[in-house]
């Protein structure tokens, strides 16, 4: 299978590493022509997993979208959410010829509050089984230091899912199947947003015993939401498996969590612009509290936790008087 992978951050990078250590030509575009140069020269990403290097004989490298969706049968979409449609759109005429879509993008489509896929639905000829997505727990940091990790990837033809998952299991990844293409979507959406919640308790002052009670209720609150948001499928799935209970759990508590170290800055007093300039990364769960806030007013499930950061990140709600509220609800 020829694998093209859009996006050169931490996560496209890591995933770059993933299949060329498993035997894989990628085709793979980066941002601009300077990178791709250091890249052909030094092998290296020198901004993301800088200590990642690649087998030159393994990697094209290309800042040009169009030439991955000619040469690749399978593109891998790792950028920020806010850009996912910008990469995919220019290439309809590919993508519907049955270029597959592998979806690495951990946040919903912030002009239209909807996932990837549910965005491709909607254009006519697209065929969803050609989609597949790929979710944690999982950081890239990890990959770059080959620690045991496991993706899951979901999908709703089995047969396509599993062979994609196949191109990504190495001795260091472990691949977990799944057909619940909407539920490991919006869980990864949702464990940004407490991850930031967990950040802003930290930065408050909130020491590990009320953490952890914050990050439990927010298992059930992101439950509650995808019984909702999912319909029939909700009945057969295990909500405490890796995908999203334990990528709930890596995004609050490690130190490597952007969405975390976001909502740090927050309790500690820095405001969301000032926030964003000092990071210099995309954390998803700011987007995305916006739009899960939109979506629950259709579902209205129970979602005081989610709610909570929603109006301390959009309406500028005092962190200490949210946090308030927040306590009093928990169990």
């Amino acid at each position: 299978m020829n694998i093209g992978v859009i996006g050169s951050g931490s996560w496209g990078t890591a995933l770059v590493k993933i299949l060329t250590d498993n035997h894989h030509d990628v085709i793979w575009c980066v941002r601009s022509e300077k990178l791709a140069e250091h890249i052909r020269a030094r092998h290296h990403n020198p901004k993301y997993l800088s200590s990642v290097y690649f087998n030159s004989q393994q990697l094209e490298i290309t800042t040009d979208p169009a030439q991955v969706y000619e040469k690749a049968n399978a593109v891998v979409i790792a950028v920020p959410s806010a850009y996912a449609e910008g990469y995919i759109t220019p290439h309809l005429s590919q993508v519907l010829k049955g270029v597959k879509i592998i979806s690495a993008v951990k946040g919903m489509l912030p002009s239209q509050n909807m996932l990837l896929n549910e965005h491709l639905a909607g254009i006519e000829g697209f065929n969803p089984a050609n989609y597949v997505t790929i979710m944690g727990p999982c950081h890239a940091e990890e990959v770059a230091g080959e620690k045991l990790s496991y993706l899951t990837f979901a999908g709703i033809n089995p047969e396509v899912t599993a062979s994609i998952a196949a191109c990504f299991k190495t001795s260091y990844i472990n691949t977990v199947l799944s057909e619940d293409v909407i539920g490991v979507q919006y869980a990864a959406v949702l464990k940004n947003i407490y991850a930031m919640g967990a950040g802003i308790a930290h930065g408050l002052g909130y020491g590990d015993n009320f953490q952890s009670v914050l990050v439990a209720n927010a298992a059930g609150e992101m439950s509650r939401f995808l019984r909702a948001i999912s319909g029939e499928v909700s009945s057969c799935v295990n909500y405490s498996s890796s995908v999203y209970l334990g990528d709930l759990l890596v995004t609050c508590y490690s130190l490597f969590s952007r969405n975390r170290s976001f909502g740090n800055m927050i309790g500690k007093g820095y405001s969301v612009e000032a926030t964003k300039l000092a990071m210099q990364m995309v954390a998803e769960g700011y987007p995305a509290s916006k739009c899960i806030a939109a979506l629950n007013e259709k579902v209205r499930a129970d979602m005081p936790i989610a709610t909570g950061m929603y109006k301390i990140l959009w309406e500028a709600e005092d962190p200490i008087k949210a946090f308030e509220k927040i306590e009093a609800v928990l169990i």
